[in-house]
């Protein structure tokens, strides 16, 4: 049995983390970590997790850890994985892995000079991509031409009206975090963003340049609430990357032009298209729909990882590293108009 401890008692422990580890064998949360007592005791009642502590120190140094999740805010995401790390525990972070590209080097250094230790980077990756990822392989649609991704919602305010209401505390919209320019490290390119990217980069590689606009159209903070990407990959592909905080109807799409055919995410199908006919500007095209098996949840993922001694294939430390750079250099595009080169490699394993 793996015994898990997790860095962060908010949102995120509550919806993702405890109730995914509660719904698998092999793995269980033994010790919390968080500010506020009411919280630890509440997830520790209802997902029977036996300690909870208010220090970093006291989860750290629990010698029952076999491995330790930090689901914390973003800009302490760097200081607590290179704490977890050096006390020898498996590690999973939450995205975004960090907010600057030295943390994200001290990371991998890190990492690598402990190659035992089992590292998986948020985010994860469904059946859908693995799938796309094998017909892409195939030359089920050619040459990869361009793609297209987004992910979005309307805010961190409507997130954080769930965690109140899961804790059943009092909604405190005046009180995000995420909208504190000074802190926060990033707006919704870190925060929705990431997952855009990550698939892009998941199904097509190595990215060489980024163009980037971003802008705040509504939320009250002064940093950007809805971004657009142009990715250059290394294999001469295009892809734009959107996301936005202003999206309350929600966007989550995922697709793939080629030389000879398309993929279309829909829901938890995808669209296999191809022309009908190469001479016919408007023949209807062929459509089969491929129905992706679905993929072992994060935490099982990563627990499979440890028990093979691996790291994971897609979801790993160097590819988190080649998704923050990608992101740190739409920042820098946004602020200078230029066209910015990435330098980091992910790694498919």
């Amino acid at each position: 049995m793996l015994n898990v401890g997790i860095l962060g008692a908010g949102g995120i422990a509550a919806l993702s983390h405890l109730p995914e580890i509660a719904a698998i064998d092999g793995m269980r949360v033994t010790h919390i970590c968080g500010r506020r007592e009411r919280r630890l005791r509440l997830l520790c009642q209802r997902f029977d997790v036996p300690r909870y502590s208010t220090s970093w120190a006291s989860l750290l140094d629990d010698d029952h850890l076999h491995a330790v999740i930090v689901a914390l805010p973003h800009p302490l995401h760097s200081e607590a994985g290179l704490a977890v790390l050096e006390r020898g525990l498996h590690l999973f972070m939450q995205k975004p892995l960090c907010t600057t590209i030295a943390e994200a080097n001290q990371l991998v250094a890190a990492s690598e000079a402990r190659a035992a230790q089992v590292v998986f980077c948020r985010p994860s990756f469904d059946g859908s991509v693995y799938e796309m990822r094998q017909q892409l392989a195939s030359g089920a649609i050619g040459s990869v031409a361009g793609a297209l991704a987004r992910h979005s919602h309307g805010g961190p305010e409507i997130y954080y009206a769930e965690v109140a209401d899961t804790f059943e505390e009092p909604r405190a919209e005046d009180d995000l975090w995420f909208y504190d320019a000074e802190t926060a490290g990033g707006g919704a390119l870190i925060d929705m963003g990431v997952y855009s990217i990550a698939n892009l980069v998941a199904l097509l590689g190595k990215v060489d340049f980024v163009t980037a606009r971003m802008t705040t159209v509504d939320k009250p903070t002064a940093l950007e609430d809805t971004a657009t990407l142009i990715m250059e990959f290394a294999n001469g592909a295009l892809a734009t990357a959107e996301t936005s905080w202003c999206d309350p109807a929600r966007s989550s799409y995922l697709r793939v032009h080629g030389t000879a055919g398309k993929l279309v995410l829909r829901g938890d199908v995808i669209d296999y298209i191809r022309p009908s006919s190469y001479e016919r500007e408007w023949a209807e095209p062929l459509v089969d729909e491929i129905r992706p098996t679905p993929a072992p949840n994060q935490h099982e993922e990563w627990l499979r990882c440890i028990e093979r001694g691996a790291q994971p294939a897609l979801s790993n430390l160097w590819t988190a590293r080649h998704i923050m750079e990608i992101m740190l250099a739409a920042v820098t595009s946004n602020e200078t108009g230029a066209r910015v080169a990435v330098h980091s490699d992910p790694r498919v394993i």
